[in-house]
């Protein structure tokens, strides 16, 4: 028996995946006799109904029997049994129940159509609700039958009184003597938020609540993560990741909310939306004016505010308050916390009522906060919300005074993403006040410079090199010396974060040239440090090693120990003993104890980030996750977490999770920053791309792409393009992974045309598909095609020899480097016409032993290969059988493919029986050799894709046409065709 219509869902289920796997197994007890019912609570909006509309609908389709009634807010009209008359209406319109609704008249009865049984009230009332469960118990027996209920905070006396029979005395009830129960599950869903304290299901749901047989479910807001999932998929076109990170924060985890802000997206209105706005103001409007009164001043204060702060406020004597609190509360608008604190029980119910406030009532109010805030017993961190309320009053120059205030405080817990909020709010407002009024001390020049020192330490690099330039185009012409070069190494430190050496270097020479260096002073000291990282970066290494050694000397005489910190590590590439090599190790962690001590975590964070990366290019990966994890505990001590330094160490350690084979860990690390990084931090969750890649996720070059997007980082371009050039080369399109590599190289190539270290994986990446293009050639007999890019793959050897022969400080690169490279030159001999040469493969599996160990897998699947070619199946079957271990733990389903199907090739391993029942005629290597005979290969061909000889295959070819009683290899595939025995497979493109 099939269910009633339900309603059509609109907006797509988002999470809810416990709560639906829990209403299911309600649901399979029930169709196995143990009637259930379960109380679904949550606020408005939250997601009730789109729950338990999918519940049913995956119920109906199950064959359960799907009835819903709806409880109306009818106010003071209440309209009995309104919601099982709407079950029955929808029952006597089904043909199907005809006969049962028949020999139940208690529906005509509840439908207005039936005579009254002349009992007394009570009885009547009784037989009335007897007949509705003798009813209900009946369609559960004729089949399983789901009764959904929706918002019982809006049902009459009756209704509740129904259902409180029901689920204590009727359809729940288990009859005697052990028989089976009815194959029925009631769902019943309210809001808690109307709940308030003298609300009349309030004691219904305590008294059903503690029946066996009904349990109460309660759905909470979606996480943040399912909330921005939502909003992207409501679109067709994609929203700008502000858009939805600022819906997410707004929405607080209520999909209703969330569907109305992104409805509202395409007006050019602030705020609320309308429609929305109109919902959150209904509670409000139904309090007394007093209460009223008390809300909005509680949302001119914001979130949250104090019972003293709001008494002070709203003006009001204390049991007033008290009162018009308490009618607040249990209207479920206010939810009182610690502290004696009082909050909007959602954040979008604030904005409405603050909305819905006259400009002059808002600025009035506004202003009463701020001077009690500005009183006597003001605490230093009440300077944000004074600068927030001087503000909105206009009173500008107070603002001014208190947003510095608010910055000093902020920069002194270590915030300097809200440092920056404050400093460029007194920016904003600096032209607006007067000279005289304006504090004494900072210049808009100073201030500038320090908001782009915050934009920097908050990781907002791009907006930092912005603000940098700022001060820069800001200075006058007598503009005192000290002050235009710090702006102006400022601003070349900002721009070797965002990889435009060039500009970098020429504002460190600027400064270092305004600067006299004797007598010798800290300003052009670390203007001197700021030009050696500038002239690394543009291969300018004698003027890096000149510079850094006089610098060295003025940072020991004047005693600037964190000056001699930075100095340190960057002479540790300039001097021999770089950073991978035991000596250049001592000298980092003798520049980490320096600018530890100096208390500089900037300097310390960047002597952190050079041991870690030194520990993964030398191969010692632990020693890479400790010093990565020592970066990350400072970078939060310090509020730095977002810097760029801290980002890198963020990267690595997932890296090595990556590296080392710990996939779970490192998605579960990707994920954790998914939602939390800005888009130029998008390369740290890299090594969960490669992952994704690697399981299977054909999202993960979108993903990838999407990196590419925006300002360039010279990071995420990186990773973006390991990413698209191993899709391409795992997909077999070998010119798209060569135009992947080339254009990666050459976007992160430096102003001296040096190609990054990373080329030589890039390299070999993108030759695993050119070996595949040019032995495919050859064995369809195109040696021109085969040439042409036997003449690319030389190329890209070529390359990937460069590289890996110049490292970071012209040394030929670490463990890592040189294991791409084996991996480079053992796909090269692939191209070259040569015999498998399973020596090169076991030389670059030797060299990824250092720890890679998916990369090593994939190695040992090609070293596989060879030894089947070279006739040495029982070695190849070993490496087979490693790969296949190695597969199935890291859960890299592309490679487990790929071993599936040389194993099968090669018969490592007994295939299964494919095909229908003629299948059993032929032999599993025949029919390998049939499904290559039906793409037109050759028998030389078939032989070398199964490693047999020509003259095998042409035996096998002989054997089939006999079995199938063929005349040809033509009719002896249109036969396996006919028979099930092979199905249409696609040609492979030459």
């Amino acid at each position: 028996m099939g269910g009633v219509p339900q309603t059509s869902l609109t907006s797509p289920l988002v999470g809810r995946e416990d709560e639906l796997a829990r209403l299911t197994g309600v649901l399979e007890r029930a169709r196995a006799g143990e009637a259930r019912a379960v109380l679904v609570a949550g606020d408005a909006g939250v997601g009730k109904t789109r729950t338990l509309d999918e519940v049913a609908g995956r119920a109906a389709a199950a064959g359960t029997t799907v009835l819903t009634g709806h409880c109306v807010d009818l106010g003071d009209v209440g309209l009995p049994y309104l919601p099982f008359t709407e079950i029955l209406g929808a029952l006597a319109a089904d043909e199907r129940f005809a006969a049962v609704l028949a020999a139940h008249p208690v529906a005509d009865r509840l439908l207005g159509g039936g005579p009254d049984d002349g009992g007394t009230a009570d009885r009547s009332r009784l037989r009335l609700f007897e007949g509705v469960a003798a009813l209900l118990t009946e369609l559960a027996d004729a089949a399983p039958l789901l009764l959904v209920l929706e918002d019982l905070h809006w049902a009459d006396q009756s209704s509740r009184d129904l259902l409180r029979f029901l689920l204590s005395r009727g359809v729940l009830h288990r009859p005697a003597g052990g028989a089976p129960g009815h194959r029925l599950a009631v769902l019943a869903s309210y809001r808690a938020d109307d709940l308030h304290r003298r609300h009349p299901l309030r004691p219904l749901l305590a008294e059903l609540v503690r029946l066996p047989s009904v349990e109460r479910l309660e759905l909470r807001p979606l996480p943040d993560a399912d909330v921005a999932r939502l909003v992207r998929s409501l679109r067709d076109r994609p929203l700008p990741d502000t858009t939805v990170h600022r819906i997410v924060e707004r929405a607080e985890g209520n999909a209703f909310y969330a569907e109305e802000l992104v409805a509202a997206t395409d007006t050019p209105a602030v705020g609320v939306p309308s429609g929305l706005a109109d919902v959150l103001l209904i509670r409000f409007e139904q309090l007394s004016e007093t209460a009223q009164q008390v809300l909005r001043t509680a949302a001119v204060a914001g979130r949250r505010v104090g019972h003293d702060l709001l008494r002070d406020a709203v003006g009001l004597p204390e049991e007033e308050l008290e009162s018009a609190l308490r009618e607040a509360v249990e209207r479920q608008l206010l939810v009182s916390g610690d502290g004696d604190t009082y909050s909007f029980r959602h954040a979008l119910a604030r904005e409405a009522v603050y909305a819905d406030l006259l400009p002059g009532e808002r600025a009035r109010l506004h202003g009463g906060f701020a001077r009690l805030l500005a009183g006597p017993d003001r605490r230093s961190d009440s300077a944000a919300e004074r600068a927030h309320h001087y503000r909105e009053s206009h009173d500008l120059p107070e603002a001014l005074a208190a947003s510095l205030e608010a910055a000093d405080h902020a920069q002194r817990v270590g915030a300097p993403a809200e440092e920056l909020r404050h400093v460029e709010a007194a920016l904003d407002l600096w032209s607006a006040v007067d000279a005289a009024a304006r504090p004494a001390g900072p210049d808009a020049v100073t201030l500038t410079l320090r908001a782009s020192a915050a934009a920097a330490h908050a990781g907002e690099v791009h907006r930092a090199v912005s603000l940098t330039r700022s001060a820069l185009a800001g200075l006058g012409q007598d503009a005192d010396l000290e002050l235009a070069a710090r702006v102006r190494y400022t601003l070349a430190g900002n721009l070797l974060s965002v990889d435009n050496q060039s500009a970098a270097y020429a504002h460190s020479s600027e400064a270092l040239g305004l600067i006299p260096a004797e007598p010798p002073s800290a300003t052009w000291l670390w203007a001197a440090a700021t030009h050696v990282m500038a002239a690394r970066q543009v291969g300018e290494n004698g003027t890096a090693l000149s510079v850094a050694r006089r610098a060295l000397e003025v940072a020991q005489e004047l005693g600037v120990t964190d000056a001699r910190a930075d100095l340190l590590i960057s002479l540790t590439s300039l001097e021999g003993g770089n950073r991978s090599t035991p000596q250049g190790r001592e000298r980092l962690l003798e520049a980490r104890e320096l600018a530890r001590r100096a208390g500089n975590a900037p300097v310390e964070l960047r002597a952190l980030f050079n041991l870690a990366i030194g520990g993964f290019e030398s191969g010692d990966l632990e020693e890479c996750l400790t010093r990565a994890s020592e970066g990350l505990d400072r970078a939060r001590r310090s509020g730095l977490l977002s810097s760029p330094y801290p980002r890198e160490m963020r990267y690595l350690r997932l890296l090595v999770q990556y590296t080392l084979g710990h996939w779970d860990e490192c998605v579960r690390g990707s994920e954790e920053h998914s939602g939390t990084l800005p888009a130029w931090g998008g390369h740290t969750l890299g090594p969960g791309l490669y992952v994704a890649l690697a399981r299977g996720d054909a999202g993960a070059a979108d993903r990838a792409r999407a990196l590419l997007k925006g300002p360039f980082d010279w990071m995420a371009r990186l990773v973006g393009g390991i990413v698209l050039t191993d899709a391409a080369a795992l997909r077999g399109d070998a010119a798209d992974a060569v135009r992947s590599m080339r254009s990666t190289v050459e976007a992160l190539s430096d102003d001296a045309g040096t190609p990054p270290l990373a080329t030589v994986r890039l390299a070999a990446l993108a030759l695993s598909a050119v070996a595949d293009t040019v032995v495919e050639l050859r064995r369809t007999g195109d040696e021109a095609g085969a040439a042409r890019w036997a003449e690319t793959a030389a190329e890209l050897v070529g390359q990937a020899r460069a590289s890996a022969g110049y490292g970071e400080d012209g040394t030929p690169q670490g463990p890592e480097g040189q294991a791409w490279l084996a991996r480079a030159e053992a796909e090269w001999l692939r191209t070259t016409g040569s015999e498998p040469d399973p020596a090169s493969w076991e030389r670059t599996v030797a060299a990824f032993a250092f720890g890679d160990t998916y990369e090593r897998a994939r190695c040992r699947l090609r070293l596989a290969e060879a030894l089947l070619a070279a006739g040495r199946r029982e070695e190849a079957a070993a490496e087979a059988e490693a790969v296949r271990r190695e597969a199935d733990r890291l859960g890299a389903t592309v490679l487990r493919d790929r071993l599936d199907d040389l194993s099968r090739r090669g018969r490592l391993t007994d295939a299964a029986p494919a095909g229908g029942a003629g299948a059993a005629v032929l032999t599993a290597r025949e029919r390998d050799v049939l499904r290559l005979l039906a793409l037109g290969h050759s028998n030389r061909r078939i032989g070398e894709e199964l490693f047999i000889s020509a003259k095998t295959a042409s035996v096998h070819v002989s054997n089939i046409l006999a079995k199938l009683h063929a005349a040809g290899r033509t009719e002896a595939v249109a036969i396996a065709y006919r028979q099930g025995l092979i199905v249409p497979e696609a040609a492979p493109s030459d």
